[in-house]
């Protein structure tokens, strides 16, 4: 069981303000001092210092806070683990993505789901930023994401390494004869919403091109994939999307892969959980399942 004292610390590392972590916890301040100096006292380090009159963590407490996160993550996973001893039956919580959560996680689950059929499944949809504060406070077990992460602070596997492509309606009339990237700069550009690791990575891009999105004039951002697609199967514009998103709209002719001389995206798909984790085996064989290995 974690000790006490250490969700006190975590406390504190949210507001970084004794008060505040107070109120939260309810418990009074002297209290939270009580629990941060014990743990100090315990490891023999600093965890906090002042700067002026800011609150800030010292190089141990922000090693101390990776571990803690970790633990209460651990914790709550072996909660999860009791409860299915006890009879409640096996239940995956996790996040991905939008491009994963709708394209890759089905055929993935559907896989799990043959290994276990009376699992509980449950896939939280956000962007990786959101999703990496739901694993550091322990409401997802491990995450599928395609934008970056701190490697420092999880560990991880390679899911897939998935191409991008450039899209348009099979009859779509372009501004100018296209051979390259630039040649787009004419054309309506869809793009996803700004967070988006699809954006994210797409932009990336552009800058080692010396380009920015903003040089396409004519933007559209739309946070719904299917309704982007439906957009540019009717011809209003082109866009750029991982070809796993547009994989059946391509086979089927709905759209047509604009052929480019300059244009090699590819980026990876990434299963993480926290570093150093107690239980990186299970993650590991969960991955094999998910992955179908």
């Amino acid at each position: 069981m974690l000790d006490f004292r250490v969700d006190t610390f975590l406390a504190v590392c949210r507001y970084m303000n004794f008060t505040k972590a107070a109120s939260e916890l309810h418990i009074t301040q002297p209290a939270v001092s009580h629990h941060i100096r014990y743990l100090e006292d315990r490891y023999g380090v600093r965890l906090f210092e002042y700067s002026g009159k800011k609150l800030n963590l010292t190089e141990a407490g922000r090693v101390f806070l990776s571990a803690a996160i970790t633990m209460k993550d651990d914790e709550l996973h072996l909660k999860k683990i009791m409860e299915q001893q006890s009879g409640k039956g096996r239940r995956l919580v996790f996040g991905a993505t939008m491009t994963i959560g709708e394209y890759v996680m089905p055929e993935a689950l559907m896989r799990f789901l043959h290994v276990y059929p009376k699992a509980a499944v449950q896939m939280v949809v956000a962007d990786t930023r959101e999703l990496l504060a739901k694993l550091n406070d322990g409401e997802i077990e491990f995450a599928l994401v395609e934008g970056f992460f701190q490697k420092k602070e999880y560990d991880y596997l390679v899911f897939a390494s998935e191409p991008f492509a450039a899209v348009c309606a099979p009859d779509y009339q372009f501004q100018r004869e296209i051979r390259r990237l630039e040649d787009l700069l004419w054309e309506r550009l869809f793009i996803r919403e700004p967070g988006s690791g699809t954006r994210y990575v797409f932009e990336r891009y552009l800058e080692g091109k010396n380009l920015l999105l903003h040089d396409f004039p004519n933007l559209m951002e739309i946070s719904n994939i299917g309704a982007m697609k439906q957009m540019v199967a009717k011809g209003k514009g082109i866009t750029f999307l991982y070809e796993a998103a547009v994989k059946e709209e391509l086979n089927n002719g709905i759209l047509k892969k604009i052929e480019l001389e300059d244009f090699q995206l590819t980026h990876d798909f990434t299963f993480i959980w926290r570093k150093g984790s107690i239980y990186q085996t299970y993650y590991k064989e969960l991955f094999d399942i998910l992955h179908g290995e």
